[in-house]
């Protein structure tokens, strides 16, 4: 999924002293639906952890980014869907 940078919590360390950070991905696309163009626009809650989280930690608000991973509930007792970032790539100039 491609998208933006659009907001992110600190970098913070899980108890078995994980890095790990909590950002929202700002996508904006077309798509065919029914025969018609369908405009889509969503705000998707992710995480990463590791290298990942370190990367995304560093990384300016509002930059371009290409994502993959996961859906996986936010807790053991939620019906939210949360992103797992697994891929991350960095687009220029997006």
């Amino acid at each position: 999924m491609d998208g933006t940078l659009s907001a992110r919590e600190a970098l913070r360390y899980t108890p078995a002293g994980l890095p790990i950070v909590t950002f929202s991905l700002a996508h904006a696309s077309k798509q065919a639906e029914a025969g018609t163009e369908r405009t889509v626009e969503a705000e998707i809650q992710c995480v990463a952890v590791e290298n990942l989280a370190r990367e995304l930690a560093a990384a300016p608000l509002g930059i371009g980014m290409h994502v993959a991973g996961f859906l996986a509930p936010k807790g053991k007792s939620s019906r939210r869907m949360v992103l797992h970032v697994t891929e991350l790539e960095f687009i220029e100039g997006a």
